[in-house]
């Protein structure tokens, strides 16, 4: 079998349709992401009914997954190096369903932990080849749009989670094996989808990359020219961690771990994992403090969508200031609500679903643009080392985030943690003010230019000028 035929397998797809499909398969690892992440916060209602679970265990459980994604995003990136972007998606589903097994299994509270520990070993490594993957496949006129299916499905994964809770009630292991049926889809799913042509080029294997190209490209012409591209770019052999820390890299180092931090301490999955107990806290009952929490978690996959719509339309940038300063009034306001104790008033609950609403829809804008930014800042010989630095930033704060808010919560009440959130929300608005560029539009290798040329910053001028993304 030529080098190009097993790296790209035949098919009846070709141009936009496989392109679409390459997004839909692989994002799968999005929509595991999510339901692995979001069941916990309605299981565990019934898990504190079988296990013995303080404040301190809830967190614990909560956090264990968030703790294996630390060792799974560093790594999938030399792993993805070294065996391909698609061999390892395979390997992120394996681990997935092996991790779903598990969980749903789990004798005592010490196997959970371990279970999900496992889970958050194929969750880290998603968030960081993922993106990765779909950005080295899709063309660059619709690549925002295409790899932010992937959040798409970590937010619709969220949703799926809380409606499979809502209808199970208290069965938390049913709600945790049913993780496997996606898993198993991925991994299957990525056995009729190419390899990434980047990679391909970087493994000097051109004639695969050629053929991988020229399915996924409108014409041939088109195919060769960005074969043409990726050569230049990629003469350089693959880099050591030493390269991704050098003075040119490091401001797509910033622009990427700094948006991943922002997304966490910002206080959206503060809400997402803690949301039902909060609101059951606050005078709603289980069911309707999940239900509220659903209808929030819809709203976020209406965001999302609408960020899907928007983000290679008015850019990456933009799309972030347009939506954070409002979730930091809505997290203020929230503050507010709080002040003197847990609403008990109908309006003033009502207000505070709303407001917790409006919040998650548009803080979910990190989420949107974070798995982007780090699929396309960085230079393609460290790419996967630098998507790895972003995902750890993601998880790290996740975890820290995880482990702190209930205790948070306790230490400076419902009101001080909010105002802290808030606050947090609006230094974030400075930092992408100041350090975020915009990638809308540009080839990933003329975003490695622009690093070399030391043009990557928005005050730099070239980004400046491009910065002003026209409305299409």
């Amino acid at each position: 079998m030529s080098q190009s035929a097993s790296s790209a397998p035949t098919g009846l797809l070709q141009g936009k349709p496989l392109i679409v499909m390459v997004s839909v398969v692989a994002a799968l690892g999005g929509l595991l992401f999510g339901y692995d992440t979001g069941i916990i916060g309605v299981a565990l209602l019934g898990l504190s009914q079988d296990f013995a679970l303080t404040d301190t265990l809830k967190q614990i459980v909560t956090g264990a997954i968030i703790f294996g994604a630390l060792f799974g995003v560093f790594g999938t990136g030399a792993i993805s190096d070294r065996i391909g972007r698609r061999r390892s998606i395979m390997l992120v589903g394996l681990i997935f369903t092996v991790g779903s097994l598990m969980s749903a299994l789990a004798p005592t509270v010490l196997f959970l932990i371990l279970s999900r520990f496992v889970l958050g070993l194929s969750a880290g490594s998603a968030t960081q080849i993922i993106p990765v993957y779909i950005g080295e496949v899709a063309p660059s006129a619709s690549r925002g749009k295409l790899v932010v299916m992937f959040q798409f499905m970590v937010v619709f994964g969220i949703l799926v989670a809380y409606l499979t809770g809502y209808a199970l009630g208290d069965a938390w292991r049913w709600m945790f094996g049913l993780g496997m049926i996606p898993a198993v889809i991925l991994m299957l799913g990525m056995f009729l989808l190419p390899e990434s042509p980047r990679w391909l080029v970087n493994q000097n294997r051109e004639d695969g990359a050629l053929g991988v190209l020229e399915r996924v490209r409108p014409t041939q012409d088109e195919a060769r020219t960005e074969i043409d591209e990726i050569k230049k770019i990629s003469a350089r052999p693959e880099g050591t961690w030493s390269d991704l820390f050098s003075s040119w890299i490091r401001p797509a180092l910033v622009a990427g771990a700094g948006i991943a931090m922002f997304s966490q301490i910002t206080g959206n999955n503060a809400l997402l994992y803690y949301a039902p107990t909060i609101l059951s806290q606050a005078g709603f009952g289980d069911n309707a403090s999940v239900l509220a929490s659903i209808g929030g978690i819809a709203l976020v996959n209406i965001s999302t969508i609408f960020g899907i719509l928007m983000i290679d339309r008015i850019g990456r940038r933009r799309f972030l200031i347009w939506m954070v300063p409002g979730s930091a009034v809505a997290m203020a306001i929230m503050a507010i609500l709080f002040t003197g104790g847990m609403p008990q008033s109908a309006p003033a609950q009502y207000l505070l679903i709303a407001c917790m609403a409006i919040y998650m829809a548009l803080n979910c804008s990190f989420g949107v643009a974070l798995w982007l930014i780090n699929a396309e800042v960085y230079p393609l010989f460290v790419r996967g080392k630098g998507a790895s630095v972003g995902a750890f930033s993601h998880w790290s704060f996740d975890l820290l985030v995880t482990l702190t808010t209930l205790t948070l919560i306790n230490a400076l009440g419902t009101s001080g943690a909010f105002w802290l959130y808030a606050i947090i929300s609006a230094l974030g608005v400075v930092f992408i003010l100041r350090y975020v560029p915009e990638t809308n539009g540009r080839t990933l290798e003329q975003i490695e230019a622009d690093l070399k040329a030391g043009e990557f910053f928005p005050t730099d001028k070239r980004n400046a000028q491009s910065d002003a993304v026209p409305l299409r």
